[in-house]
């Protein structure tokens, strides 16, 4: 388990239970009494760190390594999922995966960002940030699933769309526009889901939809913390004080209206409690899914219309 920078305590009071077991496994202690003492201080150690985190710090625990990704909600949480590939104009962009699949026995096409877990994934799914043909691809898939009539549910989990040359050369820019519009412009329900980072362009892109949703500690920014330090102060150093600035949480967000529900995550975070979460997300997902399938097509486009113009006019105000 990686341990932020809050969790020193964490990790001191795991170390100790640790030294405890070997020690018990080793000698034949009985260390049952010590071993529960530490479990109750750790209890409270984790409950003390996770009661009000930063901003910052909520983008630590956003991007943490052992935080489930798409991938993982496809095999917990979804059955018979077929993968589709390609963009059908230039190549496969495995920075985004999706298919049709079901989602407690409804047929449902699920797309989203994969950053991948460790050096040889990360590196083959492009750690989640996608060129151009993925989001022609995402594009792609929205029109099967509006061709067949099932609802679509996005998971968002990027720092950014590639910021290399060869994806400004096929076409970036418009290859987000043109994905944020298929997502303002299809007819069936779309929902969409922050599961880690919602980083600029590249999560707008596939987050457009009818209901908005956040995990607890996720993130929804313009721009990076870092990124925006580096604009502002020339500096990373101030990258907390950015992410204040920023309002990227999703109490900040939902208070806003950016969002529309913010869903728990177990205390600790989603990184130590996969299951748990990944269930809660399912759920939410699905009573969304449920209320936009009761929407007729040409409603479901005015209402995501007018949901992202209604933005746009606070900002004016």
């Amino acid at each position: 388990m990686q341990y932020l920078d809050f969790e020193q305590t964490l990790m001191d009071i795991d170390a100790k239970i640790e030294a405890l077991k070997v020690s018990q496994s080793q000698r034949g202690l009985n260390i049952a009494d010590e071993l529960d003492r530490l479990t109750t201080k750790r209890e409270k150690a984790l409950a003390q760190a996770y009661k009000n985190l930063t901003p910052w710090q909520k983008a630590a625990v956003a991007r943490h390594e052992n935080r489930p990704h798409t991938m993982d909600y496809i095999q917990t949480v979804f059955t018979d999922f077929c993968v589709l590939s390609g963009d059908r104009t230039f190549a496969e962009d495995k920075a985004i995966i999706g298919g049709f699949a079901k989602l407690n026995g409804r047929t449902v096409m699920v797309i989203g960002h994969e950053k991948g877990h460790d050096t040889e994934s990360r590196l083959e799914h492009n750690f989640g940030m996608a060129k151009p043909e993925g989001y022609r691809k995402a594009i792609r898939l929205m029109k099967l699933a509006e061709q067949f009539d099932v609802p679509v549910i996005t998971l968002v989990d990027t720092a950014g769309a590639f910021p290399g040359l060869e994806g400004e050369e096929r076409g970036q820019g418009q290859a987000i526009a043109t994905s944020t519009e298929a997502c303002l412009d299809l007819r069936v329900p779309l929902v969409s889901c922050i599961i880690g980072e919602g980083g600029s362009g590249g999560a707008i892109a596939l987050a457009a939809g009818n209901s908005v949703l956040m995990l607890e500690n996720s993130i929804y920014s313009v721009i990076s913390p870092e990124g925006c330090a580096s604009i502002l102060w020339k500096d990373f150093k101030y990258a907390s004080k950015a992410a204040e600035i920023l309002h990227l949480t999703a109490s900040d967000l939902l208070e806003l209206g950016i969002i529309d529900e913010v869903i728990p995550e177990p205390v600790g975070g989603a990184h130590r409690f996969p299951q748990e979460t990944m269930k809660a997300v399912a759920d939410v997902i699905e009573n969304h899914i449920r209320k936009w399938s009761e929407v007729k097509p040409d409603e479901l486009v005015h209402f995501r219309h007018e949901k992202f113009l209604d933005m746009t006019r606070l900002l004016n105000k």
